[in-house]
């Protein structure tokens, strides 16, 4: 029997399917267009705040190998180790449900599948590893309650609803399709879940809401509702079997936990109770359970009131321990099979507790004590609370690996920054609750208490109140105090009816308004005095306060008007009706910065434009293809607009001409709402049905502000007024109140003043994680008072001077020597050996002891614990922590160990090691912070560079001075790249000279300004007027100079020239050939070779695309794909060295030239590469094939060749902001790797060839040209 449909999802392998599309680029398109497609996202994302686990469904964590995976009302959260860093990492996001998911089941034969099933009768079989859908089976005949994979078959999963029947789809091969289990139908209680046996095949168990079971298997009878707990028996009485499961080592007993009448361990052949498990508390009730593979007759429960997890052994009828981990009840657990491995003390390991909320209620659990029987099991279990919370529990240590606390579990309908501390964002959400959250920490605060149906709608206390407005959609309107932690104040004038908008005027404090479903927009005071009731023909969904005028407030209707009120007056009839949209108006927004402008979203798709002075829609903004619900203007540029909708997008709009900007997908439902910060006026957060929170820069939307600040041009570049800024094709001005109040403070000063407004501009400009903590030490370095830094400096990232007090010095204190000295040192060292075996955290006071400070610092990165290690070691280097000086035998002192040199090597390698965990975690400015903490300004500035960090990076090498010059120059020369960009800055006369500008910041900036001025494609009297910027020859004199130059024998200056003559194309043959001839010789190096085509590839595109140039366009092209692979050896850009050779033998297989390259000899230099570069690294993998000898010579050959890198730090993948934050719904593939892009994508010519951002970056940076080989030259940065 047939059930649903069944599409199966094609998977085409693309890796280096990009290839093919090489040789017929050029008859299928334009060059110039292909400029205009390669583009990257001008919204970056930079934080994300992820949902919880939903406390509704069973079958909702689930876990195989590495990974663990937990469901959201409508995305499953995937979770993997990384094995480096030993801990886990949010892997991807799978969102494809509509309706809410119901179960998760992982494939026990295959841990990269898995399955899921939701209310809208859909089951989905997933990749995990290639983040996609494989199988999708719509219209399961009900809503699945519960899944399995079927334990005897490889490709089939199990189903089941309400009263049955078992369904069971296989996926693949001759029998596919679905299929109804025999005996497993016409139940007569509903199905709670099932559990197939793990080894008996076919067998499986069913538990129903009236507390019975029912057990099947293959040539046994089959029973029905057997086993129901001896109290229910001859009752009507419900007690729903809420956990069931298969003892592994047992081909017939199972555990059954029922909601009312706890636990028992029964025999499914012989229908009997085996034991039945005492509780502490008659209260206490479960609600999951799971054994525990790694100790034999073990299980564990958690309590579903408390969140008490409680271990058990088969043979005693009470808990062996009980761990208090939070406050709330558990909902689901699941162990893992095969737990991440314990590191040994003598390697460094960075934090895995990053995650752990600072509001976490985890307690640690109290020590065994020695008469018990039993010492608890070394597994790792996934918790999943009842308030959304997860987190992988470490039984045998004791501790949190993992902890997300306190996730919304359903959608965040508003979000909103406190205007008086912007580092908190309040959130509001179907679950019926409101969260705070520390956007630097992204955790939560506070917490409302919940219980008031759906939130609507948030709005904070103006000023420093601590309080929140929020509406309902029952319990009308309410004002929550955050520090008191509970509801003050309560508005009932709207009685039952939902309230979908509250707006707290922050003109006038004591004012709040509400618009409801009843039709009404009600005026009130915060103590409850009614002061207006406009009365509409419809439900009102939206209303907002005029941020030019207190008593002036629009609304937005069900009756698809606009209505603009003014509370000045009596009457309670509109100033003004705006009418124009075809359906609902849902929110409405005043212009912050122009008066008399508004903005309105409707279920018709637009989002209009309002000029109430002129009583006139002015523009109409068309793109999304659903609802519009988030509005949001920038409050700095007057023309910017940002809309979310029921599409899962966010548009950027210019509302002066209508254009979308930039379009964002990485929501995976509809997006509700939009908040600015308020002090970073280019960070963003949204939220969504998808029940996440996301953070986003618009910096790069601005990007020539931020250099005319760099480049410290005049003040009328920077801040203009209003009508100055929405003039049509106008540059981008600050206009804003935060800019201003910065422009006043540095008028206010005297003396030099561009350090400040670097510092104060950057910080403006930068979103939340870590500008503030990298400028307070760059202030430091640079002498600043300590009493001029910021109080929250502490918490941040600190300077090695600014040790803060050690905590557990006085326990260390305590401890003391009632034997000899020599006696008593040793037996502490046994005792702390003893402990750190044990990873027992008494270790700390005897290592402090004995002032063993290496041992301490082992301890704790062992543990991830690397911030503690840095703590150590800086009160070592500071001598803080002193050994204690014993007498030897011959009378001189010891003081092994005390070594100052000693000290500060490890505090060296600590920070770097605790660097490059922030670095690639996607936090590059933290990690520059921790290396601006022990003065390595070099790695600091290169962590910058390598995170794109650009124009921070040239910010604080500025003022940081000669110690970074060189990376600052670096930064420079890249930045003024990115003003070449022909789609977004050239022609542009405004953008050359700012590329210009930033050029000459550099000292020897010579050949930088020739590449410039090679590069621009504008016409010859604006050539020549950038020449004479320059202080270069117009192009014809230039054109003479190449000739008597190229007479003398110097290709370097003839190829210059000739670059900056009226025939550019003149250089190719000249460079070419040079390099060409040098490859033919044996003694070349990479140094010798890069610079000519560095500057070759600067030649104008046109001019590059020139038929009578196409074979040497070709043979630069293969030229420069084959010196970029040894550049990225060189840098250690492994994730490129394979395509950049690949690449270069495509070129060479595809196009007729004539270079000193063969593909077979590529092919080896690359299997040497790889042979010899992986042999060095350690791996928990089986052992590589060692390196063949002719293998090591080669790569040795090519190492003499690569030489070192220059510029210290730059070796190393590039890492940009958000590159570990995984999309929802706008997954690419890589065209250079064939796997899924995690982080910012980059679009290549062709408009529809992605690769990382990340990989863009490396890829621009030893190859000017793209990936597609069509000569046009990349430009991400």
């Amino acid at each position: 029997m047939s059930s649903g449909s069944v599409f199966f999802i094609s998977t085409v392998p693309s890796f280096m399917a990009w290839m093919t599309y090489i040789s017929h680029w050029f008859d299928e398109d334009d060059w110039y267009e292909g400029q205009q497609r390669a583009k990257m996202s001008h919204v970056k994302q930079v934080g994300l705040l992820a949902a919880g686990c939903q406390p509704w469904n069973k079958d909702i964590c689930a876990a195989s190998g590495d990974r663990f995976a937990y469901c959201a009302t409508l995305a499953v959260y995937i979770y993997q180790l990384d094995h480096r860093y030993n801990e886990f990492k949010l892997h991807a996001i799978m969102s494809e449900h509509k309706k809410t998911i119901t179960a998760i089941s992982w494939c026990p034969h295959n841990p990269d599948v898995f399955a899921s099933a939701s209310a809208d009768s859909l089951v989905i079989i997933w990749n995990v590893n290639e983040q996609k859908v494989v199988a999708k089976l719509d219209n399961t005949k009900g809503i699945p309650a519960s899944l399995g994979w079927c334990w005897n078959a490889g490709d089939a999963v199990a189903f089941v609803s309400h009263r049955g029947p078992l369904y069971i789809w296989t996926i693949s091969g001759p029998d596919s399709g679905v299929t109804v289990h025999r005996e497993a139908h016409s139940f007569l209680s509903d199905i709670s879940l099932f559990r197939w046996h793990p080894k008996k095949k076919g067998k499986v168990v069913f538990g129903h809401t009236d507390g019975s079971l029912s057990i099947f298997q293959s040539g046994s009878k089959n029973q029905k509702h057997v086993l129901r707990p001896e109290s229910l028996e001859g009752t009507d009485e419900e007690d729903p079997v809420t956990a069931l499961e298969w003892d592994p080592l047992s081909t017939d007993y199972l555990l059954v936990a029922n909601l009312h009448n706890g636990i028992r361990l029964v025999d499914s052949e012989s229908l009997s109770c085996i034991t039945t498990f005492s509780f502490p508390s008659a209260a206490a009730s479960v609600q999951c359970l799971a054994w525990v593979s790694s100790a034999p007759g073990m299980f564990i429960t958690g309590d579903s009131q408390v969140g008490v997890l409680r271990v058990w052994n088969v043979s005693r009828t009470t808990p062996i321990e009980n761990f208090k981990l939070k406050q709330t009840g558990f909902h689901g657990l699941h162990v893992l099979s095969s737990p991440p491995k314990q590191k040994s003390c003598s390697s460094q390991y960075p934090p895995k507790n990053h995650h752990t909320s600072s509001t976490s209620e985890a307690v640690p659990p109290p020590t065994l004590t020695q008469n018990q029987a039993f010492s608890l099991p070394p597994g790792h279990t996934v918790c999943c609370f009842m308030d959304g919370g997860v987190g992988l529990y470490d039984m045998g240590a004791k501790k949190w690996d993992f902890l997300r606390d306190l996730g919304h579990v359903e959608t965040i309908f508003d979000c909103k920054f406190k205007p008086d501390n912007p580092d908190l964002l309040a959130t509001a959400s179907f679950d019926g609750t409101i969260k705070v959250w520390d956007i630097n920490t992204l955790s939560a605060v506070y917490t409302s208490p919940g219980n008031e149906g759906v939130i609507y709608s948030i709005s904070w206390a103006p000023g420093n109140l601590n309080c929140i407005a929020g509406g309902t959609s029952r319990n009308g309107a309410f004002i929550w105090d955050i520090r008191k932690g509970k509801i003050i104040t309560r508005f009932s004038e709207h009685g039952k009816n939902g309230i979908f908008c509250i707006a707290w005027s922050h003109k006038d404090s004591k004012r709040i308004a509400t618009c409801s479903s009843d039709g009404f927009c009600i005026i009130r005071t915060i103590d409850g005095n009614v002061l207006h009731k406009y009365k509409h023909p419809a439900a009102v969904f939206g209303c907002d306060w005029s941020q030019n005028n207190k008593d002036m407030i629009a609304t937005g209707c069900e009756d698809k008007n606009v209505r603009v009120y003014y509370l000045a007056t009596s009457s309670d009839q509109p100033l003004k009706v705006f009418t124009g949209h075809t359906a609902k108006v849902f929110h409405v927004r005043w212009s912050p910065l122009r008066e008399g402008i508004l903005c309105s979203g409707s279920d018709d798709g637009t989002v209009r434009i309002w000029d109430y002075t002129q009583d006139a829609c002015i523009n109409v903004l068309s793109g999304h293809t659903a609802p519009v619900r988030g509005l949001m203007w920038n409050p700095e540029i007057p023309y910017l607009l940002i809309s979310g909708s029921w599409d899962y997008t966010i548009r950027v709009w210019d509302t002066r001409d209508g254009t979308c900007l930039d379009t964002v997908y990485d929501h995976g439902a509809d997006v509700y709402g939009l908040t600015c910060h308020p002090s970073r006026p280019f960070t963003m957060a949204s939220c969504s049905r998808d029940s996440t929170v996301r953070l986003w820069s618009l910096t790069p939307l601005i990007n020539p502000l931020q250099i005319n600040i760099i480049t410290d041009r005049c003040w009328d570049d920077i801040i203009g007024n209003t009508d100055r800024a929405v003039e049509s094709g106008a540059p981008p001005l600050l206009c804003g109140k935060v800019s201003r109040d910065i422009k006043q403070e540095l008028e206010k000063l005297s003396g030099s003043l561009q350090g400040k407004k670097l510092r104060w501009f950057s910080e403006f400009f930068s979103p939340p994680g870590g500008s503030k903590n990298l400028w307070d030490l760059v202030a430091v370095i640079k002498g600043q008072d300590d009493s001029l830094l910021p109080q929250n400096y502490c918490k941040g990232i600190m300077h090695m001077k600014h040790l803060i007090r050690f905590r557990l010095w006085d326990k260390a204190l305590s401890v003391a020597p009632g034997v000899s000295m020599k006696y008593w040192r040793k037996l502490m060292q046994r005792r702390a050996d003893q402990l750190i075996q044990e990873e027992n955290d008494d270790v700390i006071p005897y290592c402090i002891a004995i002032g063993d400070v290496k041992k301490l610092v082992s301890f704790f990165t062992s543990r991830g614990q690397l911030k503690e290690a840095l703590l150590v070691a800086q009160a070592a280097c500071e001598g803080n922590i002193q050994m204690l000086t014993l007498s030897t035998t011959s009378g001189t002192s010891n003081s092994a160990g005390n070594n100052t040199d000693d000290y500060n090597d490890l505090l060296q390698k600590v920070s770097k090691e605790l660097a490059d965990w922030y670095f690639q975690d996607g936090r590059a400015v933290l990690a520059a912070c921790c290396h601006l903490a022990v003065e390595n300004i070099e790695l600091a500035m290169a962590n910058l560079i390598r995170g794109n960090e650009l124009e921070l990076a040239v910010s604080v090498g500025t003022v940081l001075g000669e110690s970074a010059a060189p990376a600052t120059h670096y930064a420079l020369e890249l930045l003024a790249r990115k003003c070449m960009a022909v789609i977004t800055c050239f022609p542009s006369l405004g953008y050359r000279d700012l590329a210009v500008d930033l050029l000459m910041m550099i000292p020897d900036n010579k050949l930088q300004l020739v590449k410039l001025c090679a590069f621009y494609p504008g016409c010859t009297a604006e050539i020549n007027d950038l020449h004479e910027k320059c202080n270069l020859p117009d192009v014809e004199e230039c054109m003479r100079v190449a000739e008597t130059i190229q007479a003398d024998g110097d290709v370097f200056e003839t190829m210059k020239f000739y670059l900056l003559s009226t025939e550019p194309e003149k250089a190719l043959p000249v460079g070419i050939q040079y390099v060409k001839e040098q490859l033919c010789g044996s003694d070349w190096t990479l140094d010798s070779v890069f610079p000519y085509l560095d500057l070759l590839s600067y030649i104008r595109t046109e001019q590059l695309m020139l038929p009578k140039c196409s074979e040497f366009r070709n043979e630069l092209l293969i030229l420069c794909g084959y010196i970029g692979a040894l550049l990225a050896i060189r840098r250690e850009y492994n994730s490129i060295v394979p395509a950049l050779y690949e690449y270069t033998s495509q070129l060479l297989k595809r196009r007729e030239v004539s270079v000193p390259l063969k593909i077979e000899q590529l092919s080896e230099e690359l299997d040497a590469w790889r042979a010899c570069t992986q042999s060095n690294k350690p791996t928990d993998e089986l052992p590589c094939t060692p390196p063949s000898e002719s293998q090591r010579a080669l790569y040795s050959v090519l190492v003499s060749r690569i030489q070192g890198e220059p510029l210290k730090g730059m070796v190393g993948p590039d890492c940009v902001t958000g590159s570990n934050l995984p999309s929802h719904s706008d997954v690419h593939t890589s065209c250079l790797t064939g796997l899924k892009i995690q982080g910012p994508v980059f679009f290549l010519e062709d408009g529809k060839s992605t690769i990382s951002l990340n990989d863009a970056l490396m890829w621009a940076k030893v190859n000017p040209f793209s990936p597609l080989g069509t000569g046009i030259r990349l430009n991400p940065f």
